[in-house]
């Protein structure tokens, strides 16, 4: 698996494609509520792709007034558990932590992925919630 910073409409294209699978398609989130105003403002987007060159999974980050935000992590259902994820989140830290080195790095965990997300050095920043009726809990990152 590898993952890279979005740089061109086509990829941005793909990844909004496996945002659409598995968000709204899968877990039947409001397609206005998976998509909003950062997505072409503010916010840097990320693409996985399998080794076939299939693009697998999508990922953002952006800046906002308590710190970086990590969001829209997805991965399609068949590339799930093969480190498409894993790398995803990998290229997002490294870019986030060169470009704010001193910022608070947060996401919102859906619960079937807090266990991913704590054996990346996340843990839980508050009680469970619900967003789009599912089950998070906010995550912050503690730096090696």
């Amino acid at each position: 698996m590898e993952a890279h910073r979005i740089s061109n409409p086509a990829e941005l294209k793909e990844a909004f494609a496996v945002r659409t699978a598995v968000f709204v398609e899968e877990q039947q989130v409001p397609r206005e509520a998976e998509s909003d105003e950062h997505d072409r403002t503010d916010a840097t987007h990320y693409l996985a792709r399998a080794a076939d060159g299939t693009a697998c999974g999508a990922a953002r980050w952006r800046p906002t007034d308590k710190g970086v935000k990590l969001e829209r992590f997805a991965v399609l259902a068949p590339y799930r558990n093969q480190a498409a994820g894993a790398a995803l989140l990998a290229q997002v830290l490294r870019d986030v932590d060169a470009a704010y080195p001193q910022a608070l790095v947060y996401l919102h965990a859906q619960l079937p992925a807090v266990r991913f997300y704590e054996r990346h050095g996340f843990v839980k920043d508050g009680p469970r919630f619900t967003e789009c009726d599912i089950e998070h809990y906010r995550m912050r990152w503690q730096r090696p």
